[in-house]
């Protein structure tokens, strides 16, 4: 089969490799134009973790990760109200965890495809036009591809899902919170393989050193309003006009947000359809069912969808309606308990009253009590899915 994934970001690049793998020819277009950079830093386990072992990347993943030592909370005087060990929680995986940037996360997976796939940066999909035997795909460029499928793996805001299923208002579930990420070259202060946040009704703000001297800041707030999803310079007035009151070292930040390396907004939002193809175009990732930021999981959701959906394509090669059936059926259950998961994690992110705001502090503050840490964490670290295993040859074999 020839088949055409729209995004490289997790799920594309990861569904490329498995196909590659499974003998099937794959054309890789990406909007960007280039790999992107920045991002924050996620939490990586679970069965994502066994994809990617599977894939032969976990060293690479250990090397490039950040063995964080310390959680903090902080005051609006930078006194410390709350703090937790993170190690506990990679202890309790058995060492099956890391913590590590979302860019390279997607850099490793992207390393692997290198000579076995076609990639194009700085094109999209305009059009879709399905036929008897595939679908004729017309990029922004100008060039065409006659493919027997198509892979929309292109995010929150979808291309794919536009032209063949709709517009996005049309599946979208905002959560009432917006996200934003910086990433501040030598930015003051630093500490090193610590996060600090900061947390106030409506809003918080994290700051975490990386290893290259930079410092990514994330923010999340409440906000009800409009979101400026493509003028950088109503984002920044976003922020300072919802965050400026803050103490703490937040109007540092947001006065270094115009000389920031990348940066990035967007609203904290799920993607919930009935069905995730239709026809010969199908959806993977955010495209299909984001959880949002809140899940915690994003990354580790879009390689273990990519995994399973390879699964039933290359099981069944001339029974393409089968396939994508089965890869929904499979799948279905566990993201809607992983969106339904997200709904309640508001509360850690932006607090809407001082009560939750209490509530989530004591939380944090009981996680240094090691049976209460260990209940905790006991509860949310394992995947209720299995992965059936893989025959596939490695790369290149």
């Amino acid at each position: 089969m020839r088949t055409l994934v729209v995004g490289a970001g997790i799920a594309g690049p990861t569904l490329a490799h498995w196909l590659a793998r499974g003998g099937h020819d794959v054309v890789l277009v990406e909007r960007a134009p280039a790999r992107r950079e920045g991002g924050y830093l996620i939490d990586f386990w679970g069965a994502g973790f066994d994809v990617a072992e599977r894939m032969g990347i976990v060293p690479q993943l250990t090397e490039r990760g950040y063995p964080v030592r310390e959680l903090r909370e902080v005051d609006d005087d930078g006194r410390t109200i709350a703090r937790m060990d993170p190690r506990r929680v990679v202890a309790r995986t058995g060492g099956r965890f890391v913590s590590i940037a979302r860019s390279d996360l997607a850099a490793v997976i992207a390393d692997t495809l290198e000579g076995s796939v076609e990639t194009i940066f700085g094109d999209t999909v305009r059009t879709l036009t399905e036929h008897r035997t595939g679908v004729r795909v017309e990029l922004e460029s100008g060039a065409s591809h006659d493919v027997d499928l198509v892979v929309g793996a292109d995010g929150l805001h979808s291309r794919v899902r536009r032209l063949a299923f709709g517009e996005e208002s049309e599946f979208e579930r905002y959560l009432g919170i917006v996200v934003a990420v910086a990433v501040l070259d030598g930015y003051q202060p630093r500490e090193e393989l610590v996060g600090v946040t900061r947390t106030s009704v409506g809003a918080q703000v994290l700051r975490f050193a990386q290893r290259d001297g930079s410092t990514v800041v994330a923010f999340t707030f409440r906000h009800d309003g409009a979101v400026p999803l493509e003028d950088l310079t109503a984002q920044h007035e976003l922020l300072r006009r919802r965050l400026g009151s803050m103490a703490w070292e937040v109007p540092a930040m947001l006065e270094q947000l115009p000389t920031a390396r990348s940066f990035y907004l967007d609203r904290a939002s799920q993607i919930r359809m009935p069905s995730w193809s239709r026809g010969r175009v199908v959806l993977l990732g955010d495209a299909a069912a984001c959880a949002s930021l809140l899940a915690g999981q994003g990354s580790a959701l879009a390689m273990i969808e990519a995994y399973l959906f390879a699964h039933e394509v290359i099981a069944s090669p001339d029974d393409i309606g089968s396939a994508l059936a089965a890869y929904q059926r499979r799948l279905m259950p566990f993201v809607r308990a992983k969106q339904e998961a997200a709904t309640r994690m508001g509360i850690a992110f932006a607090p809407r009253s001082r009560t939750e705001l209490l509530l989530r502090n004591t939380a944090i503050r009981a996680a240094r009590v090691p049976w209460l840490a260990d209940l905790a964490i006991g509860s949310t670290l394992r995947d209720a899915i299995n992965l059936p295993p893989t025959h596939l040859p490695p790369m290149g074999g």
